[in-house]
């Protein structure tokens, strides 16, 4: 059991918390300055980062861009396909010649008395003969 002998001494009290010096007005204007310019300043920052690479900022943007080109040029290929589809469809309602043409490469028909003769290419490191 402890007694008062061996109590520990009490804590000194603390002493009051020094007052701060009162500052001038011209200080409390400055310091006030000082801290809009910094949150003006982390604020723009903030803004610039993402005008460059935000969802809208200008990467972004340059993605776009190159993206329109590629399908304006896939858009502008097809268009060509489609209407030399259309001409080579005009052309076999319109000529028999075309149409007999066609019908002998895709079926593979022959005329009585007509011989077939396939020519294949010769391979690429096939030896010439003269």
């Amino acid at each position: 059991m402890r007694t008062m002998s061996d109590a520990e001494p009490e804590a000194a009290p603390r002493s009051p918390r020094p007052r701060r010096r009162p500052r001038s007005a011209q200080d409390v204007r400055d310091r006030r300055r000082r801290i809009l310019t910094w949150l003006l300043s982390a604020g723009l920052a903030v803004l610039l980062v993402n005008s460059i690479v935000g969802e809208n900022g200008y990467l972004a943007t340059v993605r776009a861009k190159n993206e329109e080109r590629l399908l304006q040029a896939e858009l502008a290929r097809t268009r060509l396909q489609n209407r030399a589809t259309l001409d080579e469809t005009r052309r076999l309602r319109t000529d028999l010649d075309a149409l007999e043409e066609a019908a002998r490469r895709q079926l593979n028909l022959l005329k009585p008395g007509e011989t077939l003769v396939i020519i294949h290419p010769a391979p690429p490191n096939a030896p010439v003969s003269k």
